[in-house]
């Protein structure tokens, strides 16, 4: 199954999907081949140059992968 995603890494990335409320999840990446989900998800909170508010939770920007799914078709985040 081919699973697509964009990885939200800018501000104003991380704006549009708070703005839009989509469902972001946590990813660690382990190694180049292999994620560890951290959170499967839900609409950013709130966040700051240092880390992002996701389901009450907290997790550092510099730690985690933020992904939201992109759908065929879609023009999206």
């Amino acid at each position: 199954m081919n699973h697509t995603y964009k990885v939200l890494k800018s501000d104003i990335e991380l704006f549009a999907a708070a703005l839009s409320q989509v469902r972001v999840y946590v990813v660690q990446p382990l190694d180049e081949d292999l994620i560890d989900i951290v959170d499967y998800g839900g609409p950013i909170e709130r966040y700051t140059p240092e880390s992002i508010k996701i389901n009450g939770s907290y997790y550092f920007r510099k730690q985690f992968e933020f992904r939201v799914d992109v759908k065929k078709g879609s023009t999206g985040i």
